[in-house]
Order: C-alpha cells, then structure tokens, then sequence
C-alpha cells in the first residue's frame, strides 16, 4: 500500500489540472476576496459616505476625468498619429475573438508602481494637470473670478514680505507653464540650429520652472475638491466663485508642505536632468525616485488633508498627523488596502488590454477612454471617502457620534 501511494501519480494529476483551470475560476476568487474585504473592512462606513458625497458632487469624479482625457488627446496627438484611414478600421475591434491576452504572470511587473503612485495621489496631488495647466496659468494670470487678486492677498497675509516672493516665483512658473508647449512644439526645429548641449539645458530649465506651476495647480485642485467634500460633510451650501477663492485661501495653508514636495522632485529628477548634455542620454524612468517620493508621501498622509481643514503650520500639521496615526493606524491601514486594491484591478486590466491590443490604434483610444473614465471615477471616490474617513475619526476622538450634517 505504502508502494502504490509512493508511486502514484496523483500529484502530478493535480498539477496539471491546476494548470489547465478556465481563468474563470481565479477571477472569481478574486472576486469573492474582493467583496469580503468591501463587506467586512472597518472604514466602509467612510467608503458609503465618499460614494454619497460624489453622487451629490459629481464633479469631485468629473475633475479627474476631465484632466485625464486632456492628457490622453495630448498623449495621442504627439505619439499616437493617425497614418491612414486603416487605424480607424472598425475589424481591429471586432477581431477581438482572435486577440492573443497576457496572463497577469506576464504582465505584473508594470503594475506595482503605478498603483502606488496613484494611492500617494490621493493624499498629495492626484491628477496629471498639463496640458490644461496652461489654459489654467492664463487664467490665473487674468484674474479669472478673481483668482489672481485672492492669491496675491492670501499670500501676502499668510507669509508678509516672503509671500511677495512666493507670488514671484508662482507668477514666473506660470510664465513658463504658457512657453512649454511652444517650446515642445518648436523642438525639431530649433534642435537643427542650436548646439545638443545648449538647447537640452534650455528646455530642461522650462520644464523644471513649469513644473512647479503644474504641480502647485494639481495641489489647489486637489484642495478645492476636499473643500468640495468638507461643505458636503458640514452640509455647507456655497457660491462657486468664492469656494474658489476660499480654497485659494487653504491653499496658502498648504503651500509649505507643497514646497517641500517640490524641493524633493526638484533635487531627484529635475536638477539631474540639467546635467542631461544629448537627447539620447535623457533617462526615460526615473523608478527610484518615484517608488521613494510614493512612500514619503503615504508616510505623511494625513498633512495635506489636515491643513487644509484647519488653519495651522506644518509643524502643527505634522503633529496632528502623528496624533492621528498613532490612534488611527488600523483603519488607516485598511483604508491603504482598499486603495490599493481598486487601483491594482484597473491597472491590472490596463496591463492586460494593451498587451492584448497591441499596435491597433482604435481599440487602443476605446480603452484609454475607458480606463481614464473608471480611473476618475475611483480617485474621486477614494479622495472623497479619505476626507470622511479623516473627518470622522477626528470627531470620535472628540467625543462627537453624530458627525455628518446633511
């Protein structure tokens, strides 16, 4: 008995019929994982009140959309160019049925980074804003609902002499953020006439200073949503124009964590890159320094979203961060994972499709319409249930059970 045990070929059975499942039954598992961490996680009750918050402000989703399909357009109209009329062929989508789809074996490592990049977004700056910073610098420069006026005397209250500097600085990376696009689109032909080394360093230079108008914009977009979401947690009703002038106004409160983000990505990616003396030499990732920014930010999470909810320093902003972690870190654990796992679903299926798709050009915009639309739809939710999730357990500390007033 004990022979026929030892030589049976049982294992090898199971292994082969494990290795021949339909890939129907993992995606079910994953699927029945999925909804017992949704239906037993201890921030739900935060996840319902983000999902009530963007159905009574749909434009918390809409933002995010809006700024992705801008890129998207940029995206496709500078790589993406339409040959002939057989990349609009409508047989590249119903060949579907013959379409060869990796296995998430092979796709996985283009996943991991991304989806920690869009989790940091949430607590930081979660939106690509160019190219529609530019519209927003001359905007702002034009005194638009009288952004530029709030700006100038909220940062001139806020900081005294430095906020004139401040304003300097911000007013000149606006400047730049208007000459990017002119100086992107004028590159192969000024490339011809002007030394490698010299040129590089010149637009280098742009883009490092319009990068700080970039990214300072995606932060105030990222105040006047949870400002959006603080008047729906207060039941606050607001006139449009001056929810945006008051999120100019906590955007000052901000503006000293913001720059430290700055100085970091400045002295990681965009002062190296002015050593940059070829195009050829110009790195195309920068992993590193991306995976460590990711991590910094998701260490001081709670920063952002307390600044701006109160009217305090960084210093005071740091502390309060650390009261919150240290009575907080279990649900703001979970609220982590669930994060992670929304964003590691459409990443994954975004690895997927475009391993499937390919070089066919319309499947490819169809599923970029549909991956920047799902995208928006759960970066609002999450940076909505995050703000609940803040507000709520700063309440219960104080004592305070009914905290929502609708």
């Amino acid at each position: 008995m004990v022979a026929i045990l030892h030589y049976s070929n049982t294992p090898l059975l199971l292994g082969l019929t494990w290795q021949h499942l339909p890939r129907v039954y993992p995606l079910l598992g994953l699927c029945g994982g999925y909804a017992l961490v949704m239906l037993f996680t201890p921030v739900r009750a935060s996840l319902r009140d983000g999902f009530r918050c963007i159905a009574r402000f749909p434009r918390i989703c809409i933002t995010f959309v809006v700024f992705g399909f801008a890129y998207l357009v940029l995206h496709f109209a500078t790589f993406t160019p339409i040959q002939s009329s057989n990349d609009l062929d409508l047989t590249q989508v119903t060949s579907l049925p013959t379409w060869t789809w990796p296995r998430l074996a092979e796709v996985w490592r283009q996943i991991p980074l991304p989806i920690l990049e869009n989790v940091a977004g949430i607590f930081d700056n979660a939106t690509t804003t160019y190219p529609l910073s530019v519209l927003a610098a001359i905007l702002i420069i034009g005194n638009w609902r009288g952004l530029h006026r709030a700006l100038f005397g909220a940062l001139h209250k806020r900081f005294r002499l430095g906020g004139f500097v401040i304003y300097l600085v911000l007013l000149f990376s606006a400047f730049a953020a208007i000459v990017k696009p002119i100086v992107y689109w004028a590159l192969p032909v000024w490339g011809g006439f002007e030394p490698s080394g010299r040129f590089i360093a010149i637009s280098s230079a742009i883009d490092a200073t319009a990068f700080i108008f970039e990214y300072l914009f995606g932060v105030y977009i990222q105040v006047y949503l949870i400002t959006v979401c603080f008047a729906w947690i207060r039941g606050l009703s607001f006139e449009e124009g001056e929810l945006f002038r008051f999120a100019i106004r906590r955007f000052t409160f901000v503006l000293k964590w913001a720059g430290t983000v700055v100085v970091l990505w400045m002295l990681m990616v965009k002062i190296p890159l002015a050593y940059v003396t070829t195009i050829s030499d110009v790195p195309e990732r920068f992993d590193y320094q991306r995976l460590a920014m990711c991590v910094f930010i998701i260490l001081f999470a709670s920063v952002q979203v307390s600044l701006v909810l109160h009217n305090e320093g960084l210093g005071d902003g740091f502390r309060a961060h650390g009261r919150f972690m240290r009575r907080n870190w279990h649900q703001f654990g979970w609220f982590l994972l669930v994060a992670a796992l929304h964003f590691f679903f459409i990443m994954a299926c975004d690895a997927i499709v475009r391993g499937a798709v390919g070089e066919r050009t319309l499947p490819l915009v169809v599923w970029n319409c549909f991956f920047i639309t799902a995208r928006g739809f759960i970066t609002g939710w999450l940076l909505a249930s995050w703000v609940c999730l803040f507000r709520r357990q700063e309440t219960v500390a104080l004592g305070q059970e009914h905290w929502i007033q609708y």
